[in-house]
């Protein structure tokens, strides 16, 4: 089970075939869920992974403003106390509501206590300008084989020197990383949509950026994902654009991708949390 937590936590590629999973479960109020195990962190039982809260929060603000015909072009989730393994309630507000940009946030609370809050730009969809226009070249190539169902709690992940594996301890190099992967729903029966599988992709690149020689030793303070379009398909890829650290902060970008190609990207900041480094090499969750 250890396994499957440490995979959630940092990987947030749990396949969506195993429809019983679920990062949270839904009680009488419907803007309050409970934490499952799957929620769980890998720095402490104690406290709940990124993809979780950074799913939910994504949940919530669709459920609530999400329409055909916008696009949520920027998501931002700030990340300022640790989350517990507590009951966590999600309320959303309406900020800006114009014919083409609309604005809203969520706020996530424990016990009344603010850990969260996310904010979203819902902007309408409308044909491209005329001209043709400089578009980097995507050479983001997913494995050959995908996940059977019994492999579907671990993450695949690559480097410039390291093929496709579903080892994070074999990443554990200074190489630039790529991760691919499908979504873990954020309660049971309802799979994760486009735009919540998105969010959780996007929360992976700090596995991309951080992952070092020694494993990961810092934690994320925020997430930013911008995109032009909502992704297709059950399995997403984020890969490392850059990596700058100074003092302790790190600042980490990736690109997103579909099976059509890049749709948006990551940005995470993140503080070092070197007094609990979690090194694959030395623990079963790594393999």
């Amino acid at each position: 089970m250890k396994n499957v937590v440490v995979t959630a936590a940092l990987g947030g590629t749990i396949s969506a075939v195993t429809e019983s999973l679920s990062f949270f479960t839904t009680c009488a109020d419907p803007a309050e869920l409970i934490p499952t195990e799957w929620a769980t962190s890998a720095w402490s039982s104690e406290t709940l992974n990124g993809p979780a809260i950074c799913g939910a929060a994504a949940r919530a603000l669709e459920l609530e403003f999400g329409g055909p015909d916008f696009v949520p072009a920027r998501f931002t989730i700030d990340l300022y106390k640790a989350a517990k393994n507590l009951p966590t309630v999600f309320r959303t507000r309406q900020l800006r509501a114009g014919r083409r940009i609309v604005l809203a946030d969520v706020e996530v609370t424990q016990h009344d206590v603010a850990v969260a809050r996310a904010t979203v730009v819902y902007l309408r969809k409308s044909s491209a300008p005329p001209g043709a226009e400089w578009v980097p070249a995507a050479d983001f190539y997913p494995p050959e084989r995908m996940p059977t169902d019994n492999e579907s709690t671990h993450p695949w992940l690559n480097t410039d020197r390291t093929g496709w594996t579903q080892s994070i301890a074999e990443h554990q190099n200074a190489d630039r990383k790529r991760a691919w992967g499908a979504s873990l729903p954020v309660v049971p029966g309802e799979p994760a949509s486009p735009f919540v599988h998105a969010v959780q992709s996007a929360e992976s690149a700090s596995l991309v950026t951080n992952l070092g020689t020694a494993g990961i030793g810092y934690i994320n303070c925020d997430v930013t994902m911008a995109i032009s379009r909502l992704p297709e398909g059950l399995l997403l890829g984020v890969e490392a654009d850059s990596h700058i650290t100074a003092d302790g902060i790190s600042v980490g970008t990736a690109t997103l991708y579909d099976d059509r190609g890049p749709y948006g990207t990551s940005v995470v900041t993140a503080l070092s949390n070197a007094a609990v480094q979690v090194d694959f090499s030395r623990s079963p969750s790594g393999q």
